[in-house]
This record gives C-alpha cells, structure tokens and sequence, in this order.
C-alpha cells in the first residue's frame, strides 16, 4: 500500500468529521465485541486496523497544531481531544471486548504480545472499576488532556510574547555571523538586533552576548515564561495522583512504571542518585575551572547560572583552541541532512531518494526509502525554527508497518521534526555541532520506527515498546555524531566547498566530553524531580520546595528566586513524559554499552550493526528490550559504559 497524502481538507469541518470516523469505529468495536468469533484474526485484527484509520486521519492535525500552530490548528486540535479522551473511554470501558480478548490465546510471538499489552492496557483504563469510578475515571482523562495542551499552549504563546531589542552594536560583538543576521532588523529606520526566547536566538545571545545584564534580562524571561502554568501543574499533579489512586497504585510513578522497564520505583530513584554521586565530584572540578576562568579574565567573583554558556563557551575555545562558531560554517543543513542518510544508508543497506510530495511547508524534505530495491518506508524532514512551530526537537510516527485484516501490507512515515537556525535569500541554514546531535538522535527514533518489520500493529516500529527504552536507538545513533569517519562525511565550508580539517574534526571529538559531568547533574535534576514529584502528591509552594530540595545535591550555583523551570517543563506536563524523564539515563546504559559493543579500533563492526537491525530496530514492541539486548549481545547491558561514555572515572 502507497503512502497517506499529507492534508487536511476543511481545520473547521475536521472535528466532526472525526466525531463521525469514531462513531462508526464505536459500532464496528460493539459489533466485534458481540459476534461469536473468539479468534485473534476475528477479534484483535480488525481492532488494530482502526488504530491504524484512526491515526492517519489525526496525526495530520497534531502534527499541524505542533509545526504551524494557529488559531485554527488550535481550535480543531482542542476541539478533537475531548472526542479522542471520550472515545477511548468508551472503548476501554467495553466489558463485553474486555471479556472476549482475555479468551483470545495464541501460541504465536507478536499476536501473544498483542493479547498481553491489550488486557494491560484494559485494566490500566479502567475496566475492572465499578461503573462510578470508570465515569469518574473518565472526566479525568479528558480533563488531563485538556491540562496538557493548555500547558503547551501557554508555553508557546509565552516563548512568542517575548523580545529584546538591542540597540548598540558593541552589544552583540562576538555573535557568530549567521546569528547575528537573523537577529538583524529595523525599527523606525534604525538598525537594531531582537533575540526572543525561541531556542536558536535565545541561546545564540547566552552563549556569545557579552552584556551580561542582557543575558540575566533573557535569563529571566526565558525561566519564568507562562506562570498561568503553576495552575495547570497543580490541576495535573492532583488528577494524576487521583488517577493513580482509583486504578490501584499507590502514586503515579508507581502507576507509569506498569508499562516500562524499570521495576520499582526504589530501583529508578537508586539509579539516579548513584548517578548523581558518580557525577558529583567531577562534577564540582568543573565547575572550579569556570569560576576560576571567569575571575581571572573578567572579574567574576559571583558566577551566576546566566553566565555559565557565556563563560563555558569562552573556556572551552581558549582550553582547546575551539568554539561552536568554528564548525557551524561546515554544518550547512541540506549537506548534512544528506551525509546523515548516507551514513544511514551505508550501515544499515537502504536507499533514501528525495520525493516532491504534499507537504505543510515549502522548507520540507521528503524521502522514500528502499530496502532490497522495495520501498519500505517514507520520511519527513521539517529542521528549521519558526515564530508558528513549537520549540525542541521530536520524531513523531504517522504510519506504522503491519498486515491488515485483508492481508495487505502497510508502510510506514515519520515526520523528524528540529528547530534549526533558519535559512534566509542571503544564507543557509548552519548549525552548530550539538544540532548534528540532534538531528541525529531524532533520526534514531525515526529508523526505530521506519525499520519495523513486524505484522502486528500494536507492536511495530515504536508502538508497544517501554517508554524508559524508547530512547535507546535514539542516543545510539546520536553518539556516531561524533566520530571522525562519519563527520567526513559531510563536514564541507558551505561557500568555499572546503572540508574540514583532520585538527577541528579532532576538536569536535576531544570536546564531547566537556563539562560532561554538570551535564549528567543536569539531567539528573530533572529526572529526580520529574520522579520525585509523582511520588505524592505536591501542590501549590510544595512544587518549587521539591525541586529546590532535589537541587541540594545536583545544583553547584544558586538558582536565582526567579527561575521557575517547572513551568516550561513540557517533558513532563505536556509531553508524556509524566515519572519519565528518567528514561533519558536509564535507556543510555543501553546504547553506551551498545556503542561500545559495535565499534572498536578498527571502527564500526557491520555484523553487530547488521544484528542491531535485527534483534532491535526490527522487532519493534514485539519483545521486552531487556530481552532482544540479549539475544543481541549475549549479556545485560553493563551500567558503568555510561560512565565510560562521559569519561567519568566509577
């Protein structure tokens, strides 16, 4: 089967469209749910072919609310997500289905799967409730998906309220060129700069601006945008932990962890503060380093948090003769979009050809990709900012490989979606070593999905697989970002054609590690407070005093009073990463140790990548990651490669 066209006939007409896709889907479910056929063909089948119709037809909306918000992305979007919530209600709280699939056995891998995760995912919705408490059940779900688009919601039109303006020219000395001439504008015939708080400006004038007022003025907006979000966190973190509470668990991280890898709330808690202690004293020597750095060359005897880019960047040029404007000029998009699929290409035996198809923006890359000579998937590329595109960086899956009903094979689609500096008439959009990173990492979670060869819906690509392992092709195929062999490959000037030299590649190289272990505490801090947060319930003054408490260990300067990152914090009260954001760390001992397993002195060992295809990226949700990393590798992923990664002594 070809691929969905991308579009959206009528944003005003599409939520009752949807309303009419999901009564028929609400019949054709009570007519399975009734008739005589206790099979998996007869039962679990058809059910995963309106998933499929259902997220083809929504994806599109989602996707466009997210790249090209608007008002009316906006109204269709709020408008179809009580539909969705009262929908999967509904199905959830179908007992005579819930009856019937917990009859359905099969002795094979990806129906018995299938069957397993649907009667987990039954009783995670509700259905052995008495009738009041799935009602009430119900209301929350639709309220905490309201919450969390409300939350995104506030958090973009902040991000968007905001803008300095700068005036004076010795303001924005030492901006990298390209930043400074996105900056560039005019007002009342003036030449003047405007940064905001949309990532690539905002970071552009922390880590290069040397007015330290403006980088504390930036600091301060971009750390307390949308404080309507204090009300939204304290609705969600009361329903989350009464949603916990009626379905049996006795928190909501306790709940989240039902359907992950982890097996205890003690065990992830144990893991990041081992973590943290492991990371700490490096950790402090770093930190040492830059307080010295910015005292001896500019009077610094107070750093704050808004001056560590700015002094970090500075340290990191003078201590190895390198900074991020040094390579950005050798990182043009196009070129290493292209090197990026080549690399894919090279390791894992596919071909991306470029497609002119229907597309939302005239700046997307779509490419169909060919396994064997068969097109087996496609992908889109959407690397650019702009003022209508929500900040960070996300693949989201829109079609997934499986085998209907009729017998007929579906392929997949994946949007990969990042916020690169823009590209303009005079210039191309160049990006800055740690954006390769990224569009890498994402592009991870894109192969995940885009080589997912199972039959099963429910379990292919990314569907069906842990949350707190999602992560794991994602940071394996990031960490190659860094190898010479593969920035060779498409590291060239973008004016002069020049490749980089063997000296800047080596740079890039001896560099990842900088500063590695604040960076670990980093990441530590939101994932203890993420997990810490939905262990009880916190309201109100509580919220800030557990994220100062978490603070205690992992925070070496003092976060200003101002600073409420809570209320930006998508991830995990807009982003599904609710008790989560741990996965992050947790799913890196997979890929450190997978990293380290497939390469060697010699480089990349292709019979581990060709066994990576085919124990990981294929197989999908089909299997427990734990499961397939043995079958892979023989053994359990060993937990001090992630130490070895960062270059931290256990």
């Amino acid at each position: 089967m070809q691929f969905q066209e991308f579009k959206i006939e009528n944003l005003e007409q599409f939520p009752k469209d949807l309303e009419k896709m999901l009564d028929k889907h609400l019949n054709r479910i009570d007519s399975i749910a009734k008739s005589d056929d206790f099979t998996y063909a007869g039962v679990l089948k058809p059910m995963q072919d309106l998933d499929e119709e259902l997220e083809n037809f929504f994806t599109p909306l989602a996707h466009l609310n997210s790249v090209e918000n608007s008002e009316t992305t906006q109204k269709a979007y709020e408008e179809s997500l009580p539909l969705l919530s009262k929908f999967s209600s509904q199905v959830a709280q179908n007992e005579a289905l819930f009856k019937k699939i917990k009859k359905i056995s099969s002795d094979e891998l990806e129906p018995k799967k299938v069957i397993e995760d649907n009667i987990k995912s039954f009783v995670l919705s509700g259905a052995e409730l008495p009738l009041e408490q799935k009602k009430e059940l119900e209301a929350i779900n639709l309220k905490l998906s309201e919450l969390g688009n409300n939350f995104s919601q506030n958090l973009l039109d902040a991000t968007n309220a905001y803008e300095l303006i700068i005036e004076n020219e010795s303001d924005v000395e030492g901006i990298p060129e390209g930043d400074l001439a996105l900056a560039k504008t005019e007002i009342d015939g003036k030449i003047v700069y405007k940064f905001t708080l949309q990532i690539p400006s905002y970071l552009a004038y922390m880590t290069y601006g040397v007015n330290r007022e403006y980088r504390e003025e930036l600091a301060r907006a971009y750390s307390s945008r949308a404080p309507k979000n204090a009300e939204v966190i304290d609705e969600l973190m009361e329903l989350r932990q009464k949603k916990a509470k009626l379905l049996g668990f006795d928190s909501y991280a306790e709940y989240s962890l039902a359907t992950k890898d982890a097996p205890s709330t003690d065990a992830v808690i144990e893991f990041l503060e081992k973590l943290a202690d492991e990371a700490l004293p490096q950790a402090k020597v770093e930190l040492e380093e830059l307080k010295t750095y910015a005292r001896e060359v500019d009077n610094i005897f107070s750093l704050q948090s808004f001056d560590v880019a700015y002094y970090s960047e500075k340290l990191k040029k003078e201590k190895f003769d390198f900074d991020n404007s040094m390579t950005k000029p050798y990182f043009e998009k196009q070129r290493v979009l292209r090197g990026m699929l080549d690399v894919v290409s090279e390791l894992f035996s596919v071909e991306f050809k470029e497609v002119e198809v229907t597309v939302w923006n005239e700046k997307v890359k779509t490419y169909d990709i060919y396994k064997n000579s068969k097109l087996s998937g496609r992908v889109y590329f959407d690397l650019e900012s702009r003022k209508e595109k929500r900040g960070g960086a996300w693949m989201h899956n829109w079609e997934t490989h499986f085998v209907d009903a009729k017998g007929e094979k579906h392929l997949p689609s994946a949007f990969i979606v990042c916020n690169f500096s823009p590209s303009t008439e005079d210039s191309p959009s160049l990006l800055r070593h740690d954006d390769v990173v990224t569009l890498f990492h994402e592009m991870g979670h894109g192969i995940h999905h885009l080589f997912g060869t199972c039959t099963e819906h429910s379990v292919s690509g990314v569907n069906g697989v842990a949350w707190d392992v999602i992560e794991f092709p994602s940071q394996f195929l990031e960490a190659f970002a860094y190898e010479k062999p593969i920035l060779k490959c498409f590291a060239f000037h973008h004016e002069t054609g020049e490749p980089m030299s063997d000296e800047l590649l080596d740079k890039i190289n001896s560099t990842k590690n900088y500063q590695a272990a604040m960076g670990i505490l980093r990441q530590v801090e939101f994932s203890l407070f993420d997990f810490k947060l939905h262990l009880k319930l916190h309201k109100g003054d509580e919220v800030q005093e557990l994220l100062d408490d978490v603070r205690k260990k992992t925070a070496l300067l003092k976060v200003p009073k101002y600073n409420k990152f809570q209320n930006g914090f998508a991830h995990i009260f807009a982003g599904g990463y609710a008790a989560g954001y741990y996965s992050y760390k947790w799913a890196e001992v997979l890929s450190a140790d997978a990293f380290f397993a497939c390469t060697d002195e010699s480089g990349f060992n292709q019979e581990k990548a060709d066994g990576y295809l085919k124990y990981i990226l294929s197989r999908g949700g089909s299997v427990d990651m734990n499961i397939l990393y043995k079958e892979w590798l023989g053994r359990d992923a060993d937990v001090t490669s992630l130490l070895k990664l960062y270059g931290i002594e256990a």
